[in-house]
């Protein structure tokens, strides 16, 4: 069985979003096979007198690159293969199409950890679609992205095997928009990155390193209109204005890179009047990032649509207080531990911070912090990696019996 995986998002130095996502299903589906593959549980066994080999035993994985492999990548081997194709342009349209096409023997199945499946092949495909946020917020996006993102995941979602999704939200979403089947998609929830990592810089320390105030309210995500940060600034301008002499200093620390339309996300703390208490830190280590996540007074995401939001997990495995819009996939992750806002009304987000910050030492807030942390118990990247894989393998085995 050959199993071929696009690779291009999974190989970048600073990953979010769906690079993360495709990295770390790359990652645990290779650590799930390396260890069936082991010496000790490759050995063949006796079964009623005949031999039967281990699981995964004749799987080889082809990962198309359009540069050579990052050093964090798995590490190849006979049976995960790394192929660099070139050129990077029209990679969907022309070149992993025609290498899925030319490389022999053909693979069995085709993985895009992502919105687009590879064009113009017969191979069976399966297609990752995170949320469908441009078809309802169209104004948020620019025209040649939304064209991309609407016309090429119609396209994709059509003619795909399966499609795996993020959250129920999103399954019925895509459900909805396209007119698939239930069938057709299946759920395989994200989960978290070395947050059980020990924590390696003191609160000093990393508030002296990034120039924010000892106390912050941390926010994280992509600079884009979607996570509406021009209202959770305006937002915590009231609250700074009503409580000032209540908690003292704190800023409002926003980590994310830029995305699109985030001009006025970067004006609005001037507009407000609040431009030293905003600090934007664009992208962030890891490991900072857990302890800028550890010391925060609380962990603040007002989406106006997410298809997950996976930094509301690590903040509630940080034992943070959260404060999160009442819509979407944002219940669904958050459960009991959140302080739901509505994302469209500034007071509502205001009194958000406020009940979080303020209730944090008192037994609502330390409630709210252990149904988080149970929470962040259901979602697993091994558990995300061992479904895919397992949908992977039934497509390619679903082919290969038509041929038999």
């Amino acid at each position: 069985m050959i199993i071929a995986i696009d690779g291009y998002e999974a190989n970048v130095r600073e990953r979010v979003g769906i690079g993360r996502y495709a990295y770390e299903i790359l990652k645990h589906i290779y650590e799930q096979v390396e260890s069936r593959k082991s010496p000790a549980r490759n050995a063949t066994q006796s079964v009623a007198g005949g031999k039967v080999e281990s699981e995964h035993q004749n799987t080889t994985f082809r990962i198309y690159l359009p540069s050579a492999p990052l050093p964090d990548m798995p590490t190849q081997t006979d049976w995960w293969q790394y192929r660099v194709l070139q050129p990077k342009k029209f990679w969907t349209l022309f070149r992993l199409p025609l290498a899925l096409v030319t490389d022999l023997p053909k693979a069995d199945v085709a993985f895009s950890p992502t919105h687009y499946i590879p064009r113009f092949v017969r191979v069976p495909r399966v297609m990752s679609i995170m949320d469908v946020s441009y078809l309802h917020y169209t104004e948020l996006f620019r025209p040649h992205d939304l064209y991309q993102l609407t016309q090429w995941t119609a396209y994709s979602a059509a003619r795909a095997r399966l499609i795996l999704t993020i959250s129920e939200c999103s399954k019925n979403a895509i459900i909805k928009a396209y007119g698939v089947t239930p069938q057709k998609v299946v759920v395989t929830y994200p989960g978290l990155t070395n947050y059980k990592s020990q924590i390696t810089m003191t609160k000093q320390t990393i508030t002296s390193k990034y120039h924010i105030s000892t106390n912050y309210i941390l926010s994280v995500g992509t600079l884009q209109p979607r996570k509406n940060y021009v209202r959770l600034i305006e937002a915590f301008a009231e609250f700074l204005k009503a409580n000032k002499q209540r908690f003292g200093a704190i800023d409002l620390v926003i980590v994310g890179k830029k995305g699109w339309l985030y001009e006025e996300i970067l004006a609005a703390p001037e507009k407000c009047a609040i431009s030293d208490r905003v600090k934007f830190l664009d992208f962030v280590p890891d490991k900072d990032l857990t302890c800028l996540y550890e010391h925060a007074l609380c962990f603040v995401l007002p989406s106006l649509y997410e298809g997950f939001g996976l930094p509301v997990l690590e903040a509630m495995a940080r034992s943070v207080p959260v404060v999160v819009s009442r819509i979407s996939s944002l219940p669904e992750i958050a459960g009991k531990a959140a302080v739901y806002v509505d994302p469209g009304d500034t007071k509502s987000i205001t009194r958000g911070l406020l009940s979080a910050v303020r209730d944090r030492n008192l037994m609502q807030g330390k409630w709210r912090v252990k149904k988080g942390l149970e929470q962040v118990s259901k979602f697993t990247w091994e558990a995300a990696a061992k479904k895919t894989l397992e949908v992977l393998e039934e497509v390619a085995q679903e082919r290969n019996s038509k041929f038999q």
